[in-house]
């Protein structure tokens, strides 16, 4: 194994900036100080840069297997390491639905051959496979996944009895999607009736509604508190489910979490007329006040952690009408630097950005020595030049898909370099296609 020495970086990380050197030895950061002089078979010269720990994404899809027109494992972790992103926990939704645990084994050995960044994969819930939910190792696989509302397949948990079985004997982490499916429903028919075919896509937040999510979401929270279950909501898109969540005790000890992501902290439903179908997202992006409030969460400690729910679809299915393209889209490339536009404009700090992508998660899910910059644990690692501007463009998007909602945006920053278990996976605008991604382990 090669050695790494990073010399000069201003290393963000555990509330503190300072420049540092860190001397990375058999995928590990092995000391780190204020000035090292030690051989090492590369030295990166981090003058200008700024070293934060690897984001930790806890809601992706790569759409592999079954859906690998889209994207997959490879293309879609390469796109993730290119951004700073240097582990993910990607979704049950493919096809076949990971609904057996030989089904989520096949991909973890497709992750081993593929990724370049760490992994690991829910199991899926549905109404009828709690044997095989509860055969999930708490140790190697990062939780269990519940649809509490419209998804792909088998995947959507109605029934009473399940829901009620699975909240009361899952072994390990839950991490739902909250929409109540009734209130969508409802909701879509009286658009139709009103507009027929010519439903908008501005309708959308108003089809999956606030109060679809808060139904959704408070059921969950209930269930949650009655089996003393350890709930991670995903994905919170309004100002009234950000009340449902506590921050009085820390994030350690507490056993109901929630999810913001990327795009209900950038957009909201004024951007619809300019980017229509492509940030189509369940849940919808909301209103400016919904936007304003979950960043008031986040960094209040209400919300615990910032992801993607990256989930990309072709051009051409999202290029149909509102009623029949797909949602979702790609983040995972551009969040970092999404991120960091916002702390230039002073919505948030380099401390809490790395609290909550990082520090955040590896707490949160008990990661086993990754998220943090300490001696001893792998290195994960993203080298940012903060004043190095960097245009999104077709030509540099990595993502299968080939598209972004970010598509001629400037960010601020440019990402330099990434390191996944101690390798170089990206760097200076090149992938580096070595076989770096682990699987990632919980300390449960």
């Amino acid at each position: 194994m090669s050695t790494i020495l990073i010399k000069n970086a201003q290393v963000v990380n555990e509330g503190t900036i300072q420049v540092q050197d860190l001397f990375i030895k058999n995928g590990r950061i092995e000391k780190i100080s204020t000035s090292l002089d030690m051989d090492a078979d590369q030295v990166i010269n981090a003058d200008g840069l700024h070293l934060f720990p690897g984001l930790i994404d806890d809601q992706v899809h790569f759409r592999e297997p079954g859906l690998t027109h889209k994207a997959n494992i490879f293309t879609e972790s390469r796109a993730a390491v290119a951004g700073g992103t240097t582990s993910f926990m990607e979704m049950p939704n493919t096809v076949p639905n990971t609904l057996t645990q030989k089904l989520l084994q096949d991909k973890y050995d497709i992750a081993q051959d593929s990724s370049l960044a760490n992994y690991s994969f829910f199991m899926g819930a549905a109404n009828d496979n709690l044997d095989e939910v509860l055969k999930t190792n708490p140790r190697d696989v990062c939780g269990i996944k519940v649809f509490m509302g419209s998804s792909t397949g088998n995947m959507l948990v109605d029934n009473e009895a399940a829901l009620e079985a699975i909240f009361s004997q899952a072994p390990t982490l839950i991490a739902t999607h909250c929409e109540d499916e009734l209130t969508i429903q409802e909701n879509l028919a009286i658009y139709k009736e009103k507009y027929g075919d010519e439903v908008t896509i501005e309708m959308h937040p108003l089809i999956r509604s606030a109060e679809a999510c808060y139904l959704s979401s408070s059921k969950a929270v209930e269930l949650a508190k009655k089996n003393n279950t350890r709930l991670h909501i995903l994905h919170i898109s309004t100002a009234k489910e950000t009340g449902l969540f506590e921050n009085d005790v820390p994030l350690e000890q507490k056993r109901i979490t929630a999810e913001a992501c990327i795009h209900h902290l950038w957009f909201s439903d004024a951007d619809y007329k300019t980017k229509g179908n492509f940030i189509k997202w369940n849940p919808a992006v909301k209103t400016a006040n919904d936007r304003d409030a979950i960043l008031k969460a986040v960094l209040d400690g209400h919300i615990d952690v910032i992801a993607t729910d990256h989930a990309p679809h072709t051009l051409e299915e999202k290029s149909q009408p509102y009623l029949q393209a797909p949602s979702g889209g790609p983040l995972v490339q551009h969040a970092l630097q999404a991120l960091l536009d916002m702390v230039k404009q002073g919505k948030l700090t380099l401390e809490q950005m790395v609290q909550k992508t990082a520090h955040n998660t590896a707490i949160l899910f008990q990661i086993e020595q990754r998220g943090f910059i300490r001696e001893g644990y792998w290195a994960d690692l993203v080298l940012v030049d903060l004043n190095k501007p960097y245009t999104v463009t077709k030509e540099n998007i990595l993502s299968k898909c080939g598209w972004s909602p970010f598509e001629n945006h400037t960010f601020t920053s440019t990402i330099e370099h990434t390191l996944v278990s101690g390798l170089l996976a990206y760097t200076n605008g090149q992938i580096q296609e070595v076989g770096s991604g682990h699987r990632l382990l919980f300390n449960r």
